[in-house]
């Protein structure tokens, strides 16, 4: 049996508005609302450096404040349990990679 004494960290890849995010967070599980991944605690790093991230420091104003997101499953990419917190990215998803988004219906304007 291994002797686990640190936190779970997970990272959690996803689509968001045409970008692939990678955050860290220390839980994910299936919400309560039908279709949808819940995230709780992102971590992002309390670095002492003098060199500033953009994209971390991008993530970090968007999620401050943010107690818990709720990621529709059909956006997730990928989630995995990781031994050690890495930096946070944005990457563009039309960079003609290999992942492709889960076909969704179109969205009706008139009503």
């Amino acid at each position: 049996m291994s002797n686990k004494t640190s936190k779970k960290v997970f990272r959690v890849v996803y689509f968001n508005q045409d970008e692939v995010f990678e955050l860290y967070a220390s839980k994910v599980y299936s919400s309560e609302l039908y279709g949808f991944i819940e995230v709780e605690n992102w971590l992002f790093g309390e670095r002492s450096q003098l060199l500033v991230d953009p994209a971390e420091e991008k993530l970090k104003g968007e999620f401050a404040g943010v107690s818990r997101s709720f990621i529709p499953m059909t956006s997730i990419i990928r989630i995995d349990e990781v031994e050690q917190q890495g930096t946070a990215k944005i990457s563009s998803g039309k960079s003609g990679g290999t992942v492709a988004s889960f076909p969704r219906p179109p969205v009706k304007t008139d009503r």
